[in-house]
This record gives C-alpha cells, sequence and structure tokens, in this order.
C-alpha cells in the first residue's frame, strides 16, 4: 500500500514534469515556426533555387526534424530544476546547450546542402553553409528563448525559493549573492551579445545574394549588348592553305586522298590603335572598342621534301584568316598578295588553326615555289573586352596603342614593352623562330589558338559589385566591433542596452551595405561608400546618445565607429598588403579595447572603481 505522502510526492513529480514538458514544447514549437520562416525566405530569396512544392513541406520538415531537441530541452529543463544555482546560471546554461544543439543541426545541415545539392562544392563552400545553417537554427532557437523568458526564469525561480531562505540570516552570503549575481548578469549578456552578433549575420547573406544578382544583371546587359555590337576578339593573321593528291596503297590497290599542309608568314608586322566607348544601357555601361589594324609580312613558298610537287593542286590553294567573331568585321576583307587584291569571304578549308574564319581562293603555281610572296591586309575591327592576336609567323612584331588607361595585358605572353598614362597606352610583342614551337611549313598541325594567344583586355576600373562584396566579407568584424563597443559602454555607464536594441542597431549596420550597394550603381564608389558611412554613423550615434544621454558616449560612438568605416575602406583599396594591415589594424583595436576595458567593475567587487566615459 502507498501511503499518502508517497502519492503525493508522486503527483507533485508528474506535475513539475508536466509543467516541464509543456514549457519544452513551447520553446521547441517556437523555434521550430521561426527557423520555417528563416528557410522560406532563404528560399524565396534565391530564385533559381525555389520549388514552389518544396515550400509547404518546410514547417512540417522543421517540426520532424528537431522532435530530438525537444527532447533534449524536456530532459535539460528537468535537471536543472533540481540544481541548487541561482536562475542566471540556469539561463546561462540553457542558452549554452542551445548553442550545441545548434552546432549539430547546422553541420548536419552544412553536409547535407554541401554534399547533396553541390557535389564538386569546396571545403570553403561547406564551412560558409554549415556556418549559415547554424546561424539560422541558433537564431530561431535565440529568439524562442527571449520569447519564453518570463516562465524559463519563473519556472527556475520558484526552485530556488528554498535556495534564497536559508541563506537571508548571511550577509556574508547575501553579499558574495549579490555579486554572482552582478557577474551572472554580465555573464549572460555578453553571451546573448555574442549571439546577437552571429544571428545579424544571417542578413548578409541576402545582401550578398543581392550583390550577387546585381552583378548578374550586369553581366547579362553586358552580353546582351556586346552580342549585338561584337565579343572577344582573337585575330590570327593570313596563312596559306596548299592541298595535294597523296596515293595510299591499301590492299595491293592504290587510291588517291586529299591532304593538304600550311605556310605561314615568315615575316609579320601588325600595327594597329584601338578605340573606346562606352554605351550606356539602363543604369549600366558598357566598354566597347573599334579597332584599326594593318598586317604586313611575306610568305616564303616551300614544299616539303616528302611531298611531290607535281602532286600539288596549286589551283585549289586558299589564303585564311581567322577571327572569333563575324559581328566584328567592320569592311570588306581584302588581302594583297603580290600587289593582287584578293576579297576574304566567310568559311575556311581546313580547322587545323581556326574553326572561325574567312578565306580566297589564290593565284599559285609551281614557279612560285622557293619564291616570297609579300601580302598587305588592311582590317577594321570591333568589338567587346578583349582583343587578342596569335603570333602565327616565323618572326613577327605586335605593336597596339589605345586611349584607355585602364588595359590589362594578358595571355600568354607579355609586351616586351609597354607605356602607360593617364592618355592611354602604347604595347608591343615580339616573336620569333627561336622561341615558337613550331616552323613556318606545317603537316597534320595539332594546335590550340588559346596556349598561343596574346592581346589585352579592356577594363573598367569602378567595379562596384567587386568591391561591394569584398567589404560584405567583413560584415562580422563591423557587427562584432560595434557591438562590443555596445557592450562595455553600457556596463561602464550602467545603462542596460536591450536585446532588441542590439538588433536594431545591427539592421542598421546591415543596411549600410544597400545603402552602398544602390548609391554605387549612380556615381562612385569611394563617394558612394563616404555617403553610407557618414548615414549609417549618424544614424547609430543619435540613437547611443538618446539612449545613454551622454555626449562625451556618443561622440567616442562616432569617433570609433567612423574609424572602423575608414579602417574597412582602406582594406578594401589595398590588394597586396591587405592582410598585414589588416592584423596590424586588428591587433590596434584589441589593444584599445582591453586598455578601454581595463576599469570595468566585472564581478560587482565595491573595491573597483567605476570607470565614466
Amino acid at each position: 500500500m502507498y501511503t499518502y505522502f508517497e502519492i503525493q510526492s508522486t503527483f507533485k513529480m508528474i506535475y513539475k514534469t508536466l509543467k516541464s514538458a509543456i514549457l519544452a514544447l513551447r520553446i521547441w514549437l517556437f523555434a521550430a515556426a521561426i527557423l520555417s520562416f528563416e528557410i522560406l525566405v532563404y528560399v524565396l530569396a534565391i530564385p533559381n533555387n525555389t520549388k514552389p512544392f518544396i515550400i509547404p513541406l518546410i514547417p512540417l520538415a522543421a517540426v520532424i526534424g528537431s522532435i530530438p531537441s525537444f527532447f533534449a530541452i524536456l530532459i535539460l529543463l528537468i535537471a536543472l530544476k533540481s540544481w541548487r544555482v541561482d536562475s542566471i546560471t540556469k539561463e546561462s546554461v540553457l542558452i549554452f546547450v542551445f548553442l550545441l544543439i545548434s552546432i549539430l543541426y547546422g553541420t548536419a545541415g552544412g553536409l547535407i546542402e554541401n554534399n547533396l545539392l553541390n557535389e564538386n562544392a569546396s571545403i570553403n563552400s561547406f564551412f560558409v553553409k554549415t556556418g549559415t545553417c547554424i546561424a539560422y537554427v541558433f537564431g530561431a532557437t535565440l529568439i524562442s528563448f527571449l520569447l519564453n523568458r518570463k516562465l524559463i526564469r519563473d519556472s527556475f525561480s520558484t526552485t530556488n525559493q528554498n535556495i534564497k531562505t536559508m541563506n537571508e540570516n548571511s550577509d556574508l552570503q547575501l553579499t558574495q549573492e549579490n555579486q554572482n549575481g552582478y557577474s551572472n548578469k554580465i555573464w549572460i549578456k555578453g553571451l546573448i551579445t555574442g549571439c546577437l552578433i552571429l544571428l545579424m549575420l544571417i542578413p548578409t547573406v541576402f545582401v550578398s545574394t543581392l550583390v550577387e544578382e546585381r552583378q548578374a544583371r550586369q553581366q547579362e546587359v553586358k552580353q546582351e549588348v556586346s552580342s549585338k555590337w561584337a565579343g572577344d576578339q582573337s585575330i590570327t593573321f593570313p596563312y596559306l592553305y596548299i592541298p595535294y593528291d597523296f596515293t595510299v596503297i591499301t590492299n595491293g590497290k592504290p587510291s588517291v586522298e586529299k591532304r593538304s599542309f600550311l605556310i605561314l608568314p615568315d615575316d609579320l608586322d601588325v600595327t594597329g590603335s584601338v578605340s573606346t566607348e562606352e554605351r550606356k544601357r539602363s543604369i549600366y555601361s558598357v566598354l566597347l572598342y573599334n579597332s584599326s589594324l594593318t598586317a604586313k609580312g611575306n610568305f616564303k613558298i616551300q614544299v616539303p621534301k616528302d611531298i611531290d610537287v607535281s602532286s600539288i593542286d596549286w589551283a585549289d590553294s586558299k589564303i585564311c584568316f581567322g577571327i572569333s567573331d563575324f559581328k566584328g568585321i567592320q569592311q570588306k576583307v581584302t588581302v594583297k598578295v603580290n600587289d593582287v587584291a584578293y576579297d576574304l569571304a566567310a568559311g575556311i578549308p581546313t580547322n587545323e588553326i581556326d574553326t572561325i574564319g574567312l578565306s580566297a581562293p589564290v593565284s599559285l603555281s609551281a614557279g612560285n615555289n622557293g619564291k616570297e610572296l609579300s601580302f598587305n591586309m588592311p582590317l577594321k575591327i570591333k568589338g567587346s573586352d578583349q582583343l587578342h592576336f596569335v603570333p602565327l609567323a616565323g618572326n613577327s612584331q605586335f605593336s597596339l596603342r589605345s586611349n584607355w588607361n585602364s588595359p590589362s595585358f594578358d595571355g600568354n605572353t607579355l609586351p616586351a614593352e609597354r607605356n602607360l598614362n593617364s592618355n592611354g597606352f602604347d604595347a608591343n610583342w615580339s616573336f620569333n623562330k627561336a622561341n615558337l614551337p613550331f616552323n613556318t611549313i606545317l603537316e597534320n598541325f595539332n594546335f590550340k589558338k588559346e596556349d598561343y594567344a596574346f592581346g589585352v583586355s579592356l577594363l573598367q576600373p569602378t567595379d562596384q559589385y567587386a568591391k561591394t562584396l569584398r567589404c560584405v566579407k567583413y560584415a562580422l568584424l563591423f557587427i562584432g566591433l560595434t557591438f562590443s563597443l555596445f557592450f562595455i559602454v553600457e556596463i561602464m555607464q550602467k545603462k542596460p542596452f536591450h536585446p532588441v536594441q542590439y538588433v536594431l542597431v545591427g539592421l542598421a549596420l546591415i543596411v549600410f551595405y544597400a545603402l552602398l550597394l544602390s548609391i554605387s550603381e549612380f556615381i562612385l564608389f569611394d563617394l558612394a561608400y563616404l555617403i553610407a558611412a557618414i548615414a549609417t554613423v549618424s544614424l547609430i550615434t543619435f540613437y547611443a546618445q538618446n539612449h545613454f544621454k551622454n555626449s562625451k558616449a556618443a561622440c567616442a560612438f562616432a569617433g570609433v565607429i567612423g574609424a572602423i568605416y575608414g579602417f574597412i575602406f582602406v582594406l578594401i583599396r589595398l590588394e597586396d598588403t591587405a592582410l598585414l594591415v589588416g592584423s596590424i589594424g586588428l591587433f590596434a583595436i584589441l589593444a584599445l579595447a582591453m586598455y578601454a576595458s581595463r576599469k570595468i567593475n566585472w564581478y560587482g567587487n565595491s573595491l573597483v572603481e567605476n570607470a565614466v566615459v
């Protein structure tokens, strides 16, 4: 038989377990609902990945997938109620467990997204996706914790009533509890602030997506304009196609095959000028160019020793010219060979060198063997972005000048001489028989133009999207330092800053990127950065002044946050020394933070003097 007290104890235990279960259920359902909303926003923010049938399954997947976390929270709540510590410590343990759960779920989500959705993703992509998943899950659980914090605190505080009454008669113990309570409040506030820093990184993912979408739109506009104008041009100057008959004996029976060999110029001299113009399409600017080229040189007609001169079909010989985009041809292409003009037409007899090009029959005979033929070829070509050449000649010289002052000399060979100034550039390339791995007489030529092409890319230096993306990469530094500054000042001023206020400040820092992106599409990036930074610093400074009611604190905020934006601007402008300057700058910032916080009363000890900004 059970006694009355045993039955009463059993019912009390069941009642406490039921209350813990209800509280765990609330925390779990709130977190699942918030996580479903976050995933839905993420899916809708990436149109290319949006699949309508997935959207209704998101809440169901969030609930089912998080069932193990419900039992973990329930067990933790029951265990925490029996701990003989204050409620602040219990809340800290609860948040820490939430972080562990978020890390487990975030790692699993990163593995699934990285391996199942994109098998070729890099390890960096895995860490980025895992960090994003952790931020999503932890953000949902933290918001759920804040929404249910009153119930959680009430649940923990009722179990600590006996502890408090036992210590009421001891002044020393009361003092110790007050000090521990103060330090625990700082600990829990610091933990929440750190969590909010991670939570505010979630919007930066959407900002990065927005920047990439705008950048993709810019590329679409460039491709659209280039497709109607002309794209990248890769030019191969004249070479001769000489066909001949080759007798093959198969099973004792002779048969004749058509074969050919190629003759490259023995000397080639190319000079030209490139003039650029910018075309506007909507808010975007597309860089186009017109080039005027002249190619001069000579062919030395020689028949390979293994070919019978009498088998050559001289009448079917052709002169060929390669180009990558026909739209770029502005006028009739004519080449003069020994003062005889030949008009080139589309189509080439062989694809050993070019797959796209022009050709024309050329008058040759056996009498030309061993002689030289001079040629002259004027050419007007238009295109966009790149102008490349292929040095198919025994000895060749290329000279190019332009009015564009932001070139990138690329390809297989850099110019031997170049002169760059505000008015444009001049560049010269030189090749000879000793530094090219082929002769001027070619048979069965296995050739890839990309391996030998060289030239210039005309860059637009004001690429605001690349700079904005670089700026977004420093979001953790922006948010972390700003939140840390608020955290230190609120302790020193003894005026608590609510988590909602932290979120508002974080959103102001995120809006900075939207301002920077939108303004930089219309004006220079440097000026756009200045305007967006001044607007953001002013907003946060006025908000801090209104909260702390301290002009010195507001000036400190304006100076420190302004210095952060200036420091990030310097890093964006730097290239090779960005890591060095960034490391030194972070060290200096850390040193200043340690110096400013040296007198903070972290433990509430009366021996430590309160510092005032």
